[in-house]
């Protein structure tokens, strides 16, 4: 494979650079066209792919940026992947332009079948053919009108679910989503449901890997300009040491991601790649703890940049289930 971003996704990466270094609030960003990377052409977005959304999603770990673009990408890069062509206009996010993607259950690992069930609903004039479904989904970022929710039978489409709040240690909205009848619309079959989960692996390690490439930027013009005992930071062995090992965490991290990113976007087996690329997830929120210990008492210091990118490396690692449960995906899988 080849490593190196074609024209297209350059260009891609300039862009997202761009809008997020001046106001990269969810509105620019949706103005830019960034959330409709993944929405096919035909309903009005730029019909791209899983690496695409990993070049966005970089970018948009890099600055530590609170936007919705996780679950906008990766649930429209799923409805791109598996819902009918005359119906990515109907599915394509509520009037705010917002669809989130609901996968995670209670105490269960990603990578278990749901436990979220899906029965037919009785036939009415109402609700001939529609479904509905029973369960819960935890952890569901940026809650809006409309879910993609994975359940026993498939993909299913959910307007206006019952939720209850939930705190992430970035601020920033979560919920669960609670099922108990609720009407949904079938949008794909079983085979669905696998991508679902792969889809949000490769998502969460491509804005993980923005987290700590930023944060070890930050670190690193901290440790040059910060001095001790007459001499910057930077030239003490141990700081270059620790320093080196950060650098070590985010370049495994990259090196798993666009392997795994690139696989899925070929149609090639990418379940491997996808577990060791979330195994380096859990690593990169370890290699935070060596950039807050670098910067000292600043580092705890909640009005400077890098306590955002501390929160968002914990709540990305808290997503896939921690190294433990990534550890144990790998073993089943080899």
């Amino acid at each position: 494979m080849d490593f190196n971003l074609d024209e297209t996704q350059q260009d891609l990466k300039k862009l997202a650079a761009e809008v997020l270094a001046k106001e990269g609030d969810e509105e620019r960003l949706r103005q830019a066209g960034l959330m409709d990377v993944c929405v096919p052409e035909e309903a009005g977005g730029a019909g791209l792919g899983p690496v695409e959304m990993a070049v966005v999603l970089r970018e948009v770990g890099a600055r530590a940026a609170m936007v919705p673009a996780l679950p906008t990408l990766a649930a429209t890069l799923l409805l791109a992947r598996h819902a009918p062509s005359d119906r990515q206009h109907h599915h394509t996010g509520d009037r705010t332009g917002r669809l989130t993607l609901a996968v995670r259950e209670p105490a269960r690992a990603l990578a278990d079948p749901p436990t979220t069930t899906a029965r037919p609903a009785p036939a009415s004039p109402a609700s001939e053919g529609g479904w509905v479904l029973s369960g819960r989904k935890v952890s569901v970022p940026y809650p809006s009108a409309e879910a993609l929710v994975t359940a026993d039978e498939g993909l299913f489409l959910v307007r206006e679910p019952a939720t209850a709040a939930e705190y992430t240690s970035t601020g920033e909205p979560a919920a669960t989503i609670l099922l108990d009848g609720t009407p949904a619309e079938r949008v794909a079959g079983q085979e669905a449901v696998a991508d679902a989960r792969r889809i949000l692996m490769a998502a969460v390690a491509a804005q993980a890997s923005g987290v700590l490439a930023g944060a070890l930027e930050l670190t690193t013009a901290y440790i040059k300009q910060r001095k001790q005992f007459g001499r910057a930071l930077a030239e003490f062995q141990a700081v270059t040491m620790q320093i080196a090992d950060v650098y070590i965490a985010a370049r495994a991290l990259d090196v798993a991601m666009w392997s795994a990113v690139w696989r899925l976007g070929e149609g090639l087996p990418a379940d491997e790649d996808l577990a060791l690329a979330a195994y380096h997830v859990s690593e990169a929120s370890r290699a935070l703890y060596t950039c807050q210990h670098l910067h000292g008492g600043l580092g705890l210091d909640v009005t400077y940049p890098l306590h955002r990118y501390f929160a968002q490396a914990r709540h990305l690692s808290q997503l896939l289930g921690g190294a433990d449960a990534q550890l144990d995906l790998i073993g089943a899988l080899v």
